[in-house]
């Protein structure tokens, strides 16, 4: 039985930003692969102030620009592919990185890049002391 090593598989740079899973509607539009214009409504599955990570039917090439559309705000932005990842259920992850940082975009507050749940301002909820 051969054992897989307990090494990560990518080990890139730190993020820029905190990545967010969270569900945004959206709206891609640009050119596809073969260059046929495309627009499709989908939803993020992470954000950050620097992009999203989508899950798109149109097969996108690296570094294509295309533009993204906030379904809620209508604002719209430039963003290039900056990610291809594995298709699944007929669907490509694609990583969206926008032309410039725009945390303002998704309209969330993001954490602070070293908050982590063990962290002591992320101390579980306890009913308030009653004082004797």
């Amino acid at each position: 039985m051969a054992q897989v090593p307990n090494t990560p598989t990518h080990t890139g740079a730190k993020r820029r930003s905190q990545r967010v899973l969270m569900q945004v509607g959206i709206r891609i539009r640009g050119k596809d692969a073969q260059g046929k214009d495309f627009e499709e409504f989908t939803q993020t599955l992470a954000i950050n102030a620097h992009g999203a990570l989508v899950l798109l039917t149109a097969r996108l090439i690296s570094g294509a620009a295309v533009h993204m559309r906030h379904n809620k705000t209508e604002e719209e932005q430039e963003c290039h592919v900056a990610f291809l990842g594995p298709v699944r259920g007929g669907k490509a992850e694609i990583g969206l990185e926008f032309t410039a940082p725009r945390p303002t975009f998704w309209r969330v507050a993001f954490p602070p890049e070293d908050w982590t749940p063990k962290s002591p301002e992320a101390r579980t909820f306890s009913s308030p002391r009653t004082v004797k």
